[in-house]
């Protein structure tokens, strides 16, 4: 992909000072909701005010959202606040309908992302558009799949482009919604630093009380801006209720966000610092819940152990998981003391596991 440098025209032309924000409920319920929500969020740091016109949910039977009458709704809180309108298009239909009531930003949803049939549609339908459009991650982790949708869409020549990070599901049962998998976006912000990234501490979380971490998180590692659900009845919202935060709340979170803003010579070196730090915290996390889980089997072979009378210590198993461990390690670039001291620590944590098992 060439000219990358275009595609992030849109957001240095604003001079924001801060993130981007985008802001407003998972769905437009109705016309009051819609009007009271984009009213006391007016005067804030929020620059593009979203709403779900469509809702597909996973399963039928849940809300899925009020429809085309829903742009009309869009169309006021532009003309009553001066804010710009901002949903999800997930076909042709709906973006002939979006453009047609003017909404300024258009994201493409992860559930299409996945389908490059989709995609394709959805671009040759905006083709030569000047609206901002973003596109989620897929549903599941697929850098190529990400970058897939960003290319067809630069293919059909829309210049005002970026990408939502909205993490990515998964069959465990994590303190996460969907899990941020925080390597495939940064590895993204390298192979293309110009391309807008925006955080979607929402989707990730599934939790408003979690939202202020993950968006520090981040921001520290240099996304350009966040899109966060907003409603003022949070708890009796029709869709995504434990996720989404008070005008207020949301305010509160933009005012105790630290937001990196170096003047000096030493500003790119401390960015750098700042990014890099960020990264080992979360790959540090990884460790530790990677861990946790190994723990989690090893209770399970303890038990296995307890019930045929088994000694805990099986000498060639740790032979032969050493030797291996060591042999890859090399191909890291870890030495061989780090990687026995390491494994050694682990080996011990495993034996008090499955001893405490035994001997209960």
């Amino acid at each position: 992909m060439e000219n990358t440098k275009e595609m992030r025209s849109w957001l240095d032309d604003m001079n924001l000072g801060h993130p981007l924000v985008i802001a407003g409920p998972c769905s437009a319920e109705t016309e009051a909701q819609v009007l009271r929500i984009a009213n006391e969020l007016k005067d804030t740091d929020v620059n593009y005010y979203r709403a779900g016109i469509w809702k597909p949910r996973t399963r039928p039977g849940n809300f899925e959202g009020v429809g085309a009458l829903g742009l009309k709704w869009l169309q006021k809180v532009k003309a009553e606040t001066g804010l710009k309108t901002a949903t999800e298009v997930a076909n042709r239909a709906h973006v002939e309908l979006a453009l047609e009531h003017d909404v300024d930003l258009l994201w493409i949803g992860a559930r299409s992302t996945v389908s490059p049939f989709i995609v394709q549609e959805i671009a040759d339908a905006l083709e030569g558009t000047d609206k901002v459009v973003l596109i989620k991650n897929p549903v599941n982790p697929d850098l190529s799949l990400w970058l897939g949708a960003v290319e067809r869409l630069h293919t059909a020549n829309i210049k005002k482009l970026g990408v939502i990070h909205r993490g990515f599901s998964s069959y465990e049962r994590t303190k996460y919604r969907n899990i941020p998998e925080w390597q495939l976006a940064i590895d993204l912000q390298t192979r293309f630093p110009d391309l807008p990234i925006i955080n979607d501490p929402s989707h990730i979380t599934g939790k408003r009380d979690m939202i202020f971490d993950v968006s520090q998180t981040a921001l520290d590692l240099n996304f350009d801006g966040l899109m966060i659900e907003t409603h003022h009845d949070p708890d009796n919202a029709w869709s995504d209720a434990a996720q989404q935060v008070t005008p207020a709340r949301l305010v509160q979170i933009m005012k105790d966000l630290k937001i990196r803003k170096e003047t000096d010579s030493e500003a790119e070196y401390t960015r750098k610092l700042s990014n890099l730090r960020a990264q080992i915290d979360i790959l540090d996390h990884q460790l530790i819940e990677t861990l946790g889980k190994r723990m989690k089997v090893s209770d399970g072979i303890g038990q296995l152990k307890k019930q045929k009378n088994v000694a805990v210590l099986q000498s060639n198993r740790w032979n032969q998981i050493l030797g291996a461990m060591i042999l890859e390690g090399e191909t890291k670039g870890l030495s061989e003391e780090f990687v026995l001291k390491m494994f050694k620590a682990i080996h011990q944590e495993s034996i008090n596991h499955q001893e405490k098992i035994i001997n209960a």
